[in-house]
């Protein structure tokens, strides 16, 4: 059994060395079994036209969390499969947190759900929910066959 402060800095190390995670700011909050929380906080390089988070931004969130969610229910490497995100308001407060969480769990694949709320001053405001299966990566034998 790992340590649960020893998962979570291994979660945050494979963070780190996601380029596109870097350049967005994403911290890995909360990280265990089948569960994880991600957040970004609503830089302006972030936002669009109208002030609000990017919907690629919340859209990305969403994935990664989904993601880690079920890479850590199914214990092996992991890539999404698909996934849809309802956008429900505007994400335009100070920063967006995604808990995750996988919902059924098979050898091959899993599905995960995930709440995105807009967080400011403690208060968070629900601006999407998303859905998606996370499929296990083929050995490297099956994958170049």
């Amino acid at each position: 059994m790992v340590d649960a402060d020893a998962f979570l800095q291994m979660g945050r190390e494979v963070l780190a060395k996601q380029p596109f995670s870097v350049l967005l700011g994403a911290e890995l909050m909360a990280l265990e079994s089948g569960r994880r929380e991600l957040a970004v906080a609503i830089a302006d390089a972030l936002k669009q036209q109208m002030g609000f988070a990017h919907g690629g931004g919340v859209s990305y969130l969403a994935d990664n969390a989904l993601t880690y969610a079920c890479g850590t229910a199914m214990q092996v490497p992991v890539v999404t499969s698909e996934y849809k995100i309802n956008y429900a308001r505007p994400a335009i407060d100070e920063r967006l947190i995604a808990p995750a969480r996988a919902v059924h769990v098979s050898r091959s694949q899993a599905v995960c759900r995930c709440e995105l709320f807009a967080l400011r001053g403690g208060e968070e405001k629900l601006c999407a929910i998303a859905q998606g299966t996370i499929a296990k990566l083929p050995d490297r034998n099956e994958a170049s066959t």
